[in-house]
């Protein structure tokens, strides 16, 4: 994956040591831009901020030095697509460092890249000192206190503030983890919860609610939170997890997402059921219910899921970031081993390429 994610990374010319990384690639390794809704870009805030955080993780669990580097390349990028007021830009249209400033998934403020890049720079700053990332995060968390969101996106609002709390950063943040924990809550039908009140099924793509509200339940020691997050996990992802995710369509970044729910319950309540839909929701990318491996391990990659039971062959940044985070011990302990290894091959490939000419 981090094979991948290398070959993916190209420098930002317009922003100073900054690198981002494609969004989509075929299955020869081509970057694509996305073009779903017109011309949107080349890259994006919504994969560099977990990026960011993914490889700020690691370069706490190994040490590596490769890894701090490319975090802080990521970093560079994520505070250059910040405008004066605090908002997120999406998308730069090339590597140019254009930004794509009207962009229907692109405009400065939407509500997943806003979320995603705050996310991203206040992980940061839990591992860099650098005082821009701390007025970054102010300025971030500012445009969201007060402003009404969808439940995925509060998720991401509610893990946020956690993390910077945990961390003894921004206390006045508790009254809003407080509140956003009960907007949550009360996003639900017959005990599940959903992403939007006018759904009529959640969306597992970006459903991070069970996880964020069994961590926000931890934190703030309120047990009626993480019942909320049981209750759902059990009626809506333990189903999907013991079908094997047996969906017309799959995405790594619903499994990860299922599997980030089960796995923060089974840390906070020690229950065995979740510590065992863990491992099977983990186990979907080595094959789903027809032995079908979403993640190439030869050749370094995971493929962007399967439809209507066929592999995706492509390969883009999403799937490898989300795939990554979800085997993340995995990973941690590859890297451990085999540190001069990785430290020898990955500057063969675009991120060495990238941070060489960036310093």
């Amino acid at each position: 994956m981090l094979r991948q994610l290398a070959r993916l990374t190209h420098p930002v010319d317009g922003a100073h040591g900054a690198v981002a990384i494609a969004v989509y690639a075929d299955a020869a390794g081509v970057p694509i831009a996305a073009t779903d809704r017109g011309h949107e870009g080349v890259a994006c805030v919504d994969d560099a901020a977990r990026a960011l955080g993914l490889l700020c993780d690691l370069w706490k669990a190994t040490r590596l030095p490769l890894l701090r580097s490319w975090a802080a390349a990521l970093l560079e990028f994520v505070l250059y697509m910040q405008d004066g007021e605090g908002r997120f830009v999406n998308f730069v249209s090339d590597w140019s460092g254009r930004r794509n400033m009207d962009g229907p998934t692109s405009f400065a403020g939407g509500s997943f890249w806003h979320a995603r890049g705050v996310h991203g720079i206040a992980r940061a700053s839990l591992t860099f000192e650098d005082p821009r990332i701390s007025a970054g995060v102010m300025r971030g968390v500012a445009q969201v206190r007060g402003a009404a969101a969808p439940a995925n996106v509060r998720a991401i609002h509610v893990l946020t503030a956690v993390e910077l709390l945990r961390a003894g950063r921004m206390p006045e943040l508790i009254a809003d983890l407080e509140a956003w924990c009960e907007e949550l809550a009360a996003s639900r039908h017959d005990g599940v919860l959903f992403d939007d009140p006018d759904q009529r099924e959640p969306h597992l793509w970006a459903h991070l609610q069970e996880g964020a509200l069994a961590e926000a339940g931890a934190y703030l020691g309120r047990d009626d939170l993480v019942e909320v997050a049981r209750e759902s996990a059990l009626r809506y992802l333990a189903p999907l997890i013991d079908s094997g995710f047996d969906l017309p369509t799959m995405q790594p970044d619903g499994v990860a997402c299922a599997l980030f729910g089960v796995e923060r319950l089974a840390a906070v309540t020690g229950e065995r059921r979740f510590t065992q839909l863990s491992e099977r929701a983990r186990a979907w990318f080595q094959g789903d219910p027809a032995g079908r491996p979403v993640y190439d391990r030869a050749a370094g990659r995971v493929r962007d899921g399967i439809d209507a039971g066929v592999l995706n062959e492509h390969s883009g940044a999403e799937s490898n970031i989300a795939a990554a985070q979800a085997l993340f011990s995995e990973i941690a302990g590859g890297i451990a081993t085999h540190a001069a290894a990785i430290e020898r091959d990955l500057p063969d490939v675009a991120i060495g390429r990238a941070l060489v000419r960036t310093g």
